[in-house]
Order: structure tokens, then sequence, then C-alpha cells
């Protein structure tokens, strides 16, 4: 199964006044787990970067102006995202950036089903705060890279809060270990990789066992001959 999470980083709050995106960060899953494929691109704008804005993320309109603007990367974008599954915190804010500059650019909205962890938190844990910061501190997860927000580093983060979110890590099946374990075995009997220790019962030991399953009234226990 492949999802796609999904960030953006914008001049502002409301793109009907203006406002347009500067940085958009996507990160594969694969059965809820990143591959490690990403696709990161800021975009130039006309717009000026607001100061609440700027303090957020720290992109300047100097540094934008050397790259790309976002009907440069849209076709990138739209190949990335495919048809799979979003996954978006907030997603209401940053659906309506994306689908403001493909407006923009005379393209359709983009029609994914979309999962918004901000809903999805807010139901599994019973809060209103549901903020990245505060979800992933409940989750343990390294927040030490954030001093800035940025799209790709929120989708890393995302990615992590998702999964516990879902049911927390899950130890991979690897079909292999059992035969990895008795080649081990094998080559190296001398010093096998588990040592196993026979365990005899002392005749006391086994007298207390018969006493104490006796207590037990209807036992099928009674029925074994040892």
């Amino acid at each position: 199964m492949r999802e796609i999470v999904l960030d953006t980083e914008t001049t502002g709050l409301n793109f009907a006044a203006g406002d347009r995106i500067i940085e958009v960060g996507c990160v594969e899953l694969i059965n809820h787990i990143s591959s490690g494929n990403k696709l990161q691109f800021y975009c130039s704008v006309d717009k000026k970067i607001n100061n609440d804005a700027l303090k957020i993320h720290g992109l300047t309109n100097d540094f934008l102006n050397s790259h790309p603007p976002f009907k440069d990367h849209a076709e990138d974008l739209l190949d990335f995202i495919k048809e799979d599954t979003l996954i978006i915190h907030n997603a209401e804010f940053d659906l309506g950036f994306i689908n403001n500059e493909l407006n923009i650019l005379g393209k359709k909205p983009i029609k994914n089903n979309i999962i918004d962890t901000v809903s999805l938190a807010r139901k599994k844990l019973n809060t209103r705060i549901a903020n990245l910061d505060y979800l992933c501190r409940k989750f343990s997860i390294d927040l030490s890279k954030r001093s800035l927000h940025g799209a790709l580093l929120d989708c890393f983060l995302l990615a992590e809060v998702y999964l516990e979110l879902i049911g927390g890590k899950q130890i991979s099946m690897n079909l292999n270990i059992t035969k990895n374990i008795e080649e081990n075995m094998t080559q190296n009997s001398k010093n096998p990789l588990y040592i196993f220790s026979k365990i005899i019962p002392t005749k006391n030991e086994i007298l207390k066992h018969k006493q104490l399953i006796k207590q037990i009234k209807n036992s099928v226990w009674e029925k074994i001959d040892y």
C-alpha cells in the first residue's frame, strides 16, 4: 500500500488574499513505513513573505528568488503523489493552497483520498491539542532538528506520528530468521547461537506439584499419570 505524507510552507495563512506556496515536501510510505523516496522543492513567488510566517519557516524572498516558480514543479508533484492517499496535518490548509496553485495554472484540483492527522489525533487521543510538536513529544519523537518548520522535515516527523496514531511500530516479520538461526547452529555446533539447558525436577518438587494439582476439584490433571 502506497501513501504520501505531504506538507507545505507558505507566504502567509490565506491563499484567497494572495498568499502562495514557497515549499512542498512529500515522503512516500509503503505499508505505513517510510521508503526513503521523497520529493521536495522551493518556489519563487512575487508575494512578500508575511513576517509571522517568516518566523515559522525562516524562508526569505531573497533565498527563494533563485528557485523556479510552482508551475515548473507542478507536474513533478502530481506524478509523485499519483492517486495515492495523502497524509496531511491540518489538510484543509495545505489542500487549499495546493489546489489554488493548480487553479492558477488551469489544472484540476487533486482528488486523492485524504487522511488528516489533526482529526485522527484528536479522535485517537481524545485531545484538542494536536499540533505536530505536541504529538512528537507525546510519542517521544526527536524534535531536536526542528528549530524552524520545514516541509520535508515535517513530513518525516509526521510519518512517525502517523505510524504511532494507527497503532505504533511493529516488529517486521523476517521469515529468514529461523533459517539463519538453524544455519548458524549447524555451522557453529561447538559454539551455538543459543544454549538450551534441560531442567530435571527433584523428587520433592514432583511431590509438591502433585499435591498442588490435587487441590483443583474435577481437574483433568487428575487423570494424568506421572
